[in-house]
């Protein structure tokens, strides 16, 4: 079987929609610097949960593609989880909003973390911990930050690499 990010993401659509929630593909080639795709994709879920545009909740909006990190600090982390603490802290404890996003092969940056998901607590949880979110965010430490805070997807290899993937559950 050959594998292709559109087809992840066809699986991903396929698999929410038999659980009864519509599911939408944004793209399986979504490119930039991770923090600025994970403001843009917060806005898109603010607008789906406050107004139902351009979809109505509940949906999970679909995207895949490889995004960018430009390193300004010394943290540890990859592009998904970059992408992901920029999401929630863009969101700011948005209820009604929970994220994932990882790489497809099991491997976000250099470690064996595959990315890391978030929910409307995200933040709180970290603020509790004495983590300063947006701290994290510019120090690039999106894995010191969802490894403290105990929300880090560790899948092991998967011998497969589609892309990234993420995820935007609306409830």
């Amino acid at each position: 079987m050959v594998a292709a990010p559109q087809l992840a993401l066809e699986a991903a659509a396929k698999l929410c929609e038999a659980e009864g929630i519509p599911a939408y593909i944004l793209g399986d080639s979504i490119e930039g610097e991770a923090s600025d795709v994970g403001v843009v994709m917060a806005g898109m879920a603010r607008q789906v949960e406050k107004y139902g545009q351009p979809f109505k909740a509940p949906c999970v909006l679909l995207s895949g593609g490889e995004t960018t990190v430009t390193l300004k600090g010394n943290g540890r982390g990859g592009r998904n989880v970059e992408f992901l603490l920029s999401l929630a802290v863009a969101l700011d404890g948005q209820k009604g909003v929970y994220a994932l996003a990882s790489d497809t092969d099991g491997v976000d940056g250099i470690e064996e973390i595959a990315g890391a998901y978030c929910d409307p607590t995200t933040l709180a949880r970290a603020w509790d911990k004495g983590i300063n979110p947006r701290e994290a965010l510019t120090n690039n430490d999106g894995h010191g930050f969802f490894e403290a805070i105990g929300d880090s997807v560790i899948t092991g290899p998967t011998r497969t690499n589609v892309n990234d993937f993420r995820a935007i559950l609306i409830a």
